[in-house]
């Protein structure tokens, strides 16, 4: 197989959004659309020692980019948030003719699933993001955290009745805020969640040639489905041995 580079271009077409996600010719009101972007070692392991990163290469970094240049928001749980040292996104001038054609801002808002808001409101992620950073979180929420959140800028979201979140209502919630192009990058647990719910439209999964053994999760670490969801093949990309998978909802 010959190697090759994939353009940032090429690469943008192939993982266009599904026109169905922007507003109607008439004004009608787009949906929501939810792809993950996962990477896995050939072995199955989401993480080495705790991190996604070890297992990633050049191309993914390079696709993990290109997707957000084409999302709305970014979607991913304050566990991750945490452990990944979450940092706002950053405007790219590769993306930045591509997103005012889209009627898009200069870079994606962060939205964080949390039922605790056990965040650090002074992290960069808060204090210096271009959007500003959405919490998803449950109408049982604590309401002293809710208010620091809201003075630190936050945009606080109610997406559950309870303390925790319904990722059910997720996408719609986002999506009511004119956040349609929605891009989530775990973790395991959420994006588990988000399949259980029947949320998850599409999975980009890199795929890297890498054994790592030990104990690691899966992509997904949930409880297992009643019933297997299938998803249909809908591309695959190859760059230096790592081979860069996406698969929708039928």
């Amino acid at each position: 197989m010959d190697d090759r580079e994939w353009t940032l271009d090429e690469l943008a077409e192939a993982y266009a959004y599904p026109e169905e996600t922007r507003a109607g010719a008439q004004g009608s009101a787009a949906h929501g659309w939810l792809r993950a972007n996962m990477v896995s070692s050939v072995d199955g392991a989401a993480h080495h020692e705790g991190r996604s990163q070890p297992l990633s290469s050049d191309a993914d970094m390079r696709i993990f980019g290109v997707l957000r240049g084409l999302a709305d928001a970014v979607v991913v749980g304050a566990e991750t948030v945490r452990q990944e040292g979450y940092r706002p996104a950053k405007a790219r001038e590769a993306f930045a003719a591509r997103r005012a054609a889209a009627g898009q801002g200069p870079a994606p808002a962060i939205a964080v699933v949390t039922a605790s808001l056990d965040l650090d409101f002074s992290l960069p992620l808060f204090t210096q993001s271009l959007a500003p950073t959405v919490l998803l979180t449950g109408a049982g929420a604590d309401a002293d955290r809710v208010r620091e959140a809201r003075a630190a800028g936050a945009e606080v979201i109610f997406v559950g009745e309870g303390a925790a979140v319904d990722p059910a209502r997720v996408t719609g919630a986002l999506a009511d805020r004119g956040l349609t192009r929605l891009l989530t990058e775990g973790g395991p647990r959420l994006l588990g969640q988000f399949a259980a719910a029947g949320a998850l439209d599409e999975l980009c999964l890199s795929l890297a040639p890498l054994v790592v053994a030990g104990d690691a999760p899966r992509i997904m670490n949930a409880p297992g489905l009643a019933v297997p969801e299938r998803f249909r093949l809908a591309s695959v990309l190859e760059e230096a041995g790592f081979l860069f998978t996406r698969y929708r909802r039928p």
